[in-house]
């Protein structure tokens, strides 16, 4: 039974060393991140070409089953592989990790909102942590930025004030702590993603009095299976291939 697994998460990586070489799976990779970490088994790098484009793979590689363990906030491949598995009658699920307990932060929908909150409460060092694409929002801001990402942001939609840190995850408290504090940050700006891969940065904020502004989840297809654990998920293909 072939098994398209949606990744680009810890979480997607375990699952692909979970069920390979048992079961055979392809792991999709958007393609978004340079040396991105493989996970183990058959890896295709790269977009679908939306709707089209996924239903046509899909036909074409005799897909029986597919497993979107993207991020949290990748919602347009989501939408599309819930629509396509529909279309197709193919069996699908969704492995979301849990989200954070947001705790006091202030909570908004996106990052337009998370720019409006730190231009109307006047905070003047935000520590941005919504990834390269929730940068642009900020480009008119005043307030000083420390922008960490995995990629570098068009230089066109970045704030006048701002220094780019690159780097990827995991973080630790100590770490994060030394990080808000050298750089004396009044607000952290970050999407509700989960994991415990950066979560420490909360902990930290929390810790030092640090105001966090949460940008929500976007909500699920309405209808679709969802785990939140990667042994969860493994029980599903199991249970499938058995049936």
């Amino acid at each position: 039974m072939p098994i398209l697994l949606l990744g680009g998460t810890g979480e997607a990586r375990a699952l692909a060393a979970r069920l390979h070489p048992e079961h055979d799976i392809v792991s999709s990779l958007a393609g978004r991140v340079p040396d991105p970490a493989l996970p183990v088994g058959p890896v295709r790098i790269g977009g679908f070409g939306g709707v089209q484009g996924l239903r046509q793979w899909l036909r074409d590689n005799q897909i029986d089953a597919v497993v979107d363990a993207t991020h949290p906030f990748a919602s347009t491949m989501t939408a599309h592989a819930a629509q396509v598995c529909a279309e197709l009658n193919l069996p699908h699920l969704v492995l979301s990790r849990p989200p954070w307990d947001p705790g006091g932060a202030i909570r908004v929908a996106s990052d337009v909102e998370a720019a409006q909150v730190v231009a109307d409460e006047g905070f003047s060092r935000v520590f941005l942590t919504t990834g390269r694409s929730g940068v642009a929002p900020f480009t008119s801001s005043h307030a000083w930025f420390l922008i960490r990402v995995v990629t570098p942001p068009d230089t066109d939609l970045l704030p006048c004030n701002h220094e780019v840190l690159l780097s990827r995850g995991p973080y630790g408290y100590d770490d994060e702590c030394a990080l808000l504090r050298d750089n004396t940050i009044d607000v952290l700006v970050t999407k509700n993603s989960g994991g415990a891969l950066t979560e420490a940065k909360l902990e930290a904020a929390e810790n030092l009095g640090v105001t966090v502004v949460m940008i929500d989840r976007p909500a699920l297809p309405a209808g679709v299976a969802v785990v939140s654990t990667v042994d969860e998920a493994a029980e599903w293909v199991t249970d499938l291939e058995h049936h």
